[in-house]
């Protein structure tokens, strides 16, 4: 495990020196994009006031999940350049795992990789399959109300240990028609969970047990218990005329 990180952290600082240490995203929203990145990498760091900012709009057991990583936080690298290298935008690390993290930010719920969005997908694969790492995707979506994060996995073939289990709980990058690769926002793991996953320590106390039986339970419409109205005594029905 050391190898990879001191593998992956090598390339991020050959990555910005070349560039300068300038961060740059796809597209018009270039701005914009480097928020969300500070965004999800203050919640990922356990920073308190990062979670809440993020969770604000969320109910109080979402906001219960993501608050796990303020317990079990990462370090997190943020990386320059585009990506190329299979390193994504982030990389966190922590002593049990660690992740690539490529970050999305649009107003449109799926992401079609094409071009040179499919050119860093593949480095991402083959870093993981190099690396024995699982990178990731995380997909903003804006304009909407509670956990606008979800987190998607890049399909690799020899992962191991902690990461092999967690594979089973994080969805792949759903395919189109045409069996490639993208992104729908519905598809991903919300943020919370995901942090209540990988935050998850059979060591800790209630609130970590709450927060997995919380995700296998799917929620439940509320039963509507109708009030029979009270029956008014024949001596009263006089006061009502």
């Amino acid at each position: 495990m050391i190898r990879k990180f001191g593998f992956l952290l090598e390339m991020i600082l050959i990555r910005r020196t070349l560039a300068n240490s300038v961060i740059t995203a796809d597209g018009p929203d270039a701005p914009m994009a480097s928020n969300y990145e500070r965004e999800l990498r203050a919640v990922l760091a356990g920073s308190p006031a990062g979670v809440r900012a993020v969770t604000r709009s969320c109910t109080e057991i979402e906001r219960a999940y993501a608050m796990q990583v303020v317990q079990r936080p990462f370090l997190v690298v943020r990386a320059a350049g585009s990506g190329m290298d299979g390193s994504g935008d982030l990389l966190a690390l922590r002593g049990d795992i660690c992740f690539p993290i490529e970050v999305k930010t649009r107003s449109d719920k799926k992401v079609y990789l094409s071009g040179q969005k499919e050119d860093q997908l593949n480095a991402m694969q083959e870093i993981g399959e190099k690396c024995g790492l699982m990178p990731l995707y995380a997909h903003r979506l804006k304009g909407v109300r509670g956990d606008s994060w979800r987190i998607f996995r890049v399909d690799t073939t020899n992962l191991s240990g902690r990461l092999s289990t967690l594979a089973r709980r994080i969805p792949k990058l759903p395919l189109t028609r045409n069996g490639k690769p993208h992104l729908d926002w519905d598809k991903g793991l919300p943020l919370h969970k995901f942090l209540a996953l990988v935050c998850r320590n059979s060591e800790t106390g209630n609130l970590s047990k709450l927060v997995e039986s919380a995700i296998s339970i799917e929620p439940q419409t509320e039963k509507v218990v109708e009030i029979e109205p009270d029956i008014i005594p024949t001596w009263m029905e006089r006061f009502r005329a």
